[in-house]
């Protein structure tokens, strides 16, 4: 790791699986954190094996858990604990999202982590955070986001969905770790519990709003937003999508009379403001999806530039793989995996004069043996506890 990672010398453990957990500890370690990743011998993170597609890895696996080090260790054992409670002696950090209960069970609780680990910042997300009526349950990314509402708001009014990404999951991980560099930041050791369930009530801030304050549950709109209008997605002329979308009044009268060419719709009072707008939603959807009709895409976009309309081009996973933007910005990388080298897009962030450290995707147990041996262990207390069952 480079001395000038912003987490350097920060050491994680990860207790976790799925994608909340291993998105909060890949993004400590893309800030340079030391991430290990303490998994079951017998097959570890179950997302290691969601499908095969990267070279006998599943994809969730590969995408959220580069640059961490494997340790196989069986927690069912004394002896792993053992380990484990080595590990955590010296650790900055522990972060989990083990099923409901087995935190507690394995005596990481955070009255035992107090006792036995002090100056340890200990991080748990799961379903639906403890007291409530839901606290026992397993909780999916789907699951939350039907409970919270979410899919609700997502598809159509006679069709809902889920949206694609796995927004609880991710969201839940960002929120972690935004609470570990607040507790790292404080320089104080912390206890942080995390809510799938909470998070996506945070992210439907605004119809919880809307209908707090209406009584009216919005309807899904797809493409759309129930929020304005014009707002969507519309078929150009060539076969493809264009989206186009205004967010105040302004912008609207740009469109019409600059883009469109519409006068007569820039002056009707109907339509003045966002709210009439919303409430004529379907005229304006016709009238932009006819004259999108009679367009090519390059055409659209290039004279929606010109008059300061935002829009986009609805594009596919495959046509993102090959986006124009993201070669020119040389957002690619490639990582290791345990079956070759693989493209993987850089974090998000930014930071002048800090290249992300991009390393690979570990193995099950890859670092077991290492890493013991960091602890002290010698090869032949090593080699005892693969015997014992203890380690993988």
């Amino acid at each position: 790791m480079t001395d000038d990672s912003p987490l350097a010398g920060i050491m994680v453990v990860a207790l976790e699986q799925a994608v909340s957990a291993p998105m909060c500890t890949r993004t400590l370690g893309d800030f340079g954190a030391r991430v290990i990743k303490v998994e079951n011998p017998q097959g570890g993170d179950f997302a290691r094996h969601y499908d095969d597609v990267v070279g006998g890895l599943g994809a969730h696996f590969v995408w959220s858990n580069r640059g961490k080090e494997s340790v196989a260790v069986n927690l069912k054992t004394d002896g792993g604990l053992a380990v484990l409670h080595q590990l955590l002696q010296h650790a900055d950090v522990l972060v989990s999202n083990l099923a409901p209960g087995a935190t507690a069970k394995l005596g990481l609780s955070p009255s035992d982590l107090e006792t036995r680990h002090p100056d340890l910042i200990a991080v748990e997300i799961d379903g639906y955070g403890p007291g409530g009526p839901l606290s026992h349950r397993r909780a999916y990314d789907l699951l939350v986001q039907a409970e919270s509402g979410a899919c609700s708001v997502t598809g159509h009014p006679d069709a809902p969905a889920k949206p694609g990404p796995p927004v609880a999951d991710v969201c839940s991980g960002l929120y972690a770790a935004l609470s570990v560099l607040a507790l790292l930041h404080a320089r104080r050791p912390g206890r942080v519990a995390v809510s799938m369930f909470d998070t996506m009530t945070e992210l439907m801030g605004y119809p919880l709003t809307y209908t707090l304050h209406s009584g009216v549950e919005q309807q899904p709109l797809g493409m759309s937003s129930p929020a304005v209008s014009p707002y969507g997605a519309y078929r150009t002329a060539d076969g493809h999508s264009v989206v186009l979308g205004t967010t105040n009044d302004r912008e609207w009268q740009r469109l019409a009379r600059e883009l469109l060419d519409r006068p007569d719709l820039a002056d009707d009072e109907r339509l003045r403001t966002n709210a009439g707008r919303v409430e004529h939603r379907a005229l304006l959807d016709t009238q932009i999806g006819s004259w999108c009709a009679h367009h090519d895409l390059a055409h659209i976009q290039d004279r929606a530039d010109a008059v300061g309309i935002g829009n986009a081009r609805y594009n596919t996973p495959k046509e993102v793989l090959d986006h124009p933007h993201l070669r020119a910005r040389g957002r690619w990388r490639e990582i290791g995996t345990p079956s070759g080298r693989v493209p993987a897009l850089l974090p998000p962030p930014v930071i002048a004069g800090y290249d992300p450290p991009m390393g690979a995707v570990p193995a099950l147990g890859e670092h077991t043996d290492e890493v013991l041996a960091e602890l002290g262990l010698t090869q032949g207390e090593i080699a005892d506890l693969r015997a014992r069952g203890v380690i993988g």
